[in-house]
């Protein structure tokens, strides 16, 4: 983890692994998935220190605080001192995964009814 004092938000949410690519970090960014203390940002806004981050991913909805700055893709374990995740977030990401270990389409007999589909779709959402 290089120390630096000024880097893109793209550029960080690659460098703490949270994203594969830069460019798909920039197309989250684009597509308002990322906020910055609750506002839509640009891809090239500055990363500051004690910034809280929403992240919308795929398999989850985080928020963290920026504790750390760097521009290189390093290890996980070192990305990992980049962002701390707030108590709030893992306690939803803790409920989600025990409403995904109760699998909701094993009830469902045959095609969903337009309910059942609102219901698998909001617990996949993670509402």
């Amino acid at each position: 983890m290089t120390d630096v004092e000024r880097v893109r938000l793209d550029k960080w949410l690659w460098a703490a692994r949270f994203f594969k690519t830069r460019s798909a970090a920039a197309q989250a960014i684009a597509l308002g998935r990322v906020r910055v203390d609750g506002a839509r940002v640009k891809p090239a806004r500055e990363a500051r220190l004690g910034e809280r981050l929403q992240l919308q991913l795929p398999s989850a909805s985080i928020e963290v605080i920026v504790r750390g700055l760097s521009a290189v893709r390093g290890a996980a374990p070192a990305a990992r001192l980049l962002y701390e995740e707030t108590a709030d977030s893992i306690a939803r990401r803790a409920r989600l995964e025990q409403a995904r270990a109760v699998e909701p389409a094993a009830t469902i007999k045959g095609r969903p009814t337009k309910r059942e589909g609102r219901e698998l779709r909001r617990l996949q959402r993670g509402d």
